[in-house]
């Protein structure tokens, strides 16, 4: 009714007719619901981006889960493996955990000082006795040989103890992981260490025999009185090699592995002797002795011969440590090294700085070659009570001290000692300081302003020279503080140590800059490492003049106090308010650096560099410089009375009196004189003493008649 047959032979297109039906429809029913227009079904290969996620996951064969997650697996023990490699090399386990002992030697071969731990060489399992090795098991560890380096046993045993038990705290580690704790890893207590602990016990383990960690670990172990290793411990309390230890002293030893310092037998012998009880015990509970053995076993005595009579710092000893153990050698024996401290000076500083008035005032003093070999140090009154060095750590303002590089840098630049510059007040800008007790001289020469520490003078040098001119001479000559980046640098207000001050006059003293301070003494450089070496020298002139003008501070200005029996070259300074006052000079071949202070920065009392610095500074170098102290006196004569009688200046010398004159007869003649008669040797003589000097002649004796 509503298609007409088709008559062809082509074959119906019923979805078409379909379609053509309905926009038929929809044309007469615009407004009816089409439901043959809802959404079409997606296509099988098109889905959501989750769903596309599930199905492409899902649809995975385990060969594929099984590869990737073999490689994950392989990646991640790749990088655990190349980060115990950096953290835990296996040389490290080789070598002292702390630091080994180092004895510093004054230049003479004075021991001053040591510090470190006691440490020996290590110790080999095969040459121990078995009932060593069995005590340190026994009670550290009995399934070492059995365990891949955790022992789940002893973990769940401490945890047992520690919570249900008698309150004293166990640890479940076994020898790897302690190898591991105190040889890779810090002391702090957390899950992460314990983590890293067991990681490194297994690489240990997979590296290394049983044999060889039980030898690292009872060579590194801490055994109290500061001694390190088995060896060290040996022979510190038994003072025999750890070859030819006894069962009672292997046992005693054994127990102070746990608590070091809280047992140590010179410190706590009953503890030690309960805890090595202990250790029999424990023997006994692993079969390594019988119950009979243990109960006749007696108990240790120890045998310490050594008592350290050396302190383990002092001013210099703390300064020069630092620089030892960056050159020694790695190892576990004992270092002696040499260093230039100068026995004789050292003391001579000592007994300067104990009569010097300081009151409560601090002081330091450095003393050096012009090479920068310190040959003494004092870095405060008394190290016992305050072991902070003022001489290498306190950083004070220099004061004039200072002026020596705005006075170098004049000189640089063309200023001569006798070139005339205005020591008048400041009157413009900004800043305004003053000279000490406001004197001023007008017109003077450039070496009278050093002299007399001329404060205008000073700033207006630094106005024409500039600050980078003036930083860069003071770089050039060691200075490594920040300095202040305005006028008032060139009076000294950049803070710096004694020690850095004191190398930059020593520049000027060896005219070679910069000097680097040592305590050790350098190598001798041929001519290619002293051309690398970048050390320079100052013009002829400019030398000459910077010298000229440091005499003339110590001869004929402020620094009177300070002169010698030799040529002495120094300058005074005084920080703002009396807070700093130093004398910094040098005389003969030596170079000294005096400061005194408080040590909360309050003012002195009216102290200069001038003043005690300044005398203190003599006082060194008169004893430490030879010739430089005061000239003896001539002895004094007795005046004499002129009312006295007249001596005559010309009569001739009297002889030996002959003191065997026997029978001695004497007779005085107003003329004559005084005559004495008797017999020299059956000789008669007379010898007569008068006007004309000293007669002595034979006499003739008269024969008696008959």
């Amino acid at each position: 009714m509503f298609f007409r047959r088709s008559k062809s032979n082509t074959t119906p297109d019923i979805d078409a007719r379909l379609a053509a039906f309905d926009r038929a429809y929809a044309g007469m029913f615009p407004n009816e619901p089409k439901p043959w227009e809802a959404p079409a079904t997606p296509p099988l290969n098109e889905s959501s981006p989750g769903e596309t996620a599930k199905g492409w996951l899902l649809g995975r064969t385990r060969r594929w889960w099984f590869s990737r997650a073999s490689a994950a697996i392989l990646l991640l023990f790749i990088l655990i493996i190349f980060w115990l490699a950096i953290t835990a090399p296996l040389s490290k386990s080789l070598q002292p955990i702390a630091p080994p002992r180092i004895t510093l030697l004054a230049w003479d071969g004075t021991p001053i000082a040591r510090n470190g731990a006691v440490v020996d060489r290590p110790v080999k399992v095969q040459d121990l006795p078995p009932h060593v090795v069995q005590a340190f098991l026994s009670i550290e560890d009995r399934r070492f040989y059995t365990h891949w380096g955790i022992d789940p046993r002893s973990i769940a045993r401490a945890i047992w103890s520690n919570t249900f038990g008698s309150g004293i705290q166990q640890g479940g580690s076994t020898i790897t992981q302690q190898l591991a704790k105190f040889t890779f890893l810090t002391p702090e207590k957390s899950l992460t260490r314990k983590a890293r602990e067991a990681l490194i016990a297994f690489w240990l383990e997979g590296w290394l025999t049983k044999d060889e960690i039980l030898e690292r670990y009872l060579s590194n172990a801490y055994f109290g009185d500061n001694v390190y290793g088995l060896r060290a411990a040996s022979l510190h309390y038994f003072y025999r090699q750890p070859e030819r230890l006894t069962l009672s002293q292997a046992a005693m030893l054994a127990g102070l592995v746990q608590a070091p310092n809280r047992l140590a037998p010179t410190r706590n012998p009953q503890r030690a002797a309960k805890r090595a009880k202990m250790v029999l015990n424990a023997m006994v509970a692993t079969g390594a002795i019988t119950e009979a053995k243990a109960d006749t076993t007696p108990i240790a005595k120890i045998d310490v011969r050594y008592k350290e009579t050396l302190p383990t710092g002092t001013y210099f000893a703390d300064w020069a440590m630092p620089q030892a153990r960056l050159n020694a050698e790695n190892g576990y024996a004992d270092q002696v090294i040499r260093t230039t401290l100068d026995s004789r000076m050292q003391n001579i500083a000592r007994r300067v700085i104990a009569r010097a008035p300081l009151g409560k005032a601090q002081v330091a003093l450095v003393a050096m070659r012009p090479n920068g070999e310190v040959v003494a140090m004092v870095g405060g009154k008394s190290y016992k009570e305050s072991p902070f060095n003022r001489a290498t750590q306190a950083k004070r303002q220099p004061g004039s001290t200072f002026k020596l590089f705005v006075y170098m840098t004049a000189l640089n630049s063309g200023y001569s000692p006798d070139s005339k510059v205005d020591d008048s007040p400041i009157v413009d800008g900004a800043y305004r300081p003053k000279n000490y007790g406001e004197r001023y001289r007008g017109e003077i020469s450039l070496k009278q302003a050093f002299a007399q520490s001329s404060n205008v003078v000073t700033v207006r040098l630094y106005d024409e020279l500039g600050y980078n001119a003036i930083a860069r001479t003071a770089r050039d000559l060691g200075v490594e503080s920040p300095l202040t980046r305005d006028a008032s640098m060139a009076l000294g207000s950049s803070d710096m140590t004694l020690l850095e001050l004191t190398s930059a006059y020593a520049a000027v003293a060896g005219n070679a800059y910069p000097v680097k301070p040592r305590a050790f003494v350098a190598e001798e450089q041929g001519w290619f490492g002293w051309l690398m070496s970048g050390e320079r020298s100052f013009r002829g002139s400019t030398h000459r003049a910077m010298l000229d003008m440091l005499a003339a501070t110590v001869n004929q200005g402020t620094g009177r106090a300070a002169r010698l029996s030799v040529p002495a070259f120094g300058k005074t300074g005084t920080s703002q308010d009396y807070r700093d006052a130093l004398f910094i000079g040098f005389a003969g071949d030596l170079v000294v650096g005096v400061w005194v202070g408080n040590d909360d920065n309050a003012p002195l009392k009216n102290v200069t560099g001038g003043g005690l610095p300044a005398r203190i500074w003599r006082d060194f170098m008169s004893q430490a410089v030879k010739g430089a102290g005061p000239r003896p006196k001539p002895k004094a004569v007795p005046a004499r009375d002129p009312e006295g009688p007249v001596e005559p200046l010309d009569l001739p010398e009297i002889p030996q009196i002959p003191v065997d004159i026997n029978v001695p007869q004497v007779r005085v003649d107003p003329e004559k004189g005084v005559t004495v008669s008797g017999q020299l040797e059956g000789m008669p003589i007379d010898l007569t003493i008068g006007r004309d000097g000293v007669d002595l002649r034979q006499r003739e004796e008269r024969q008696p008649r008959p």
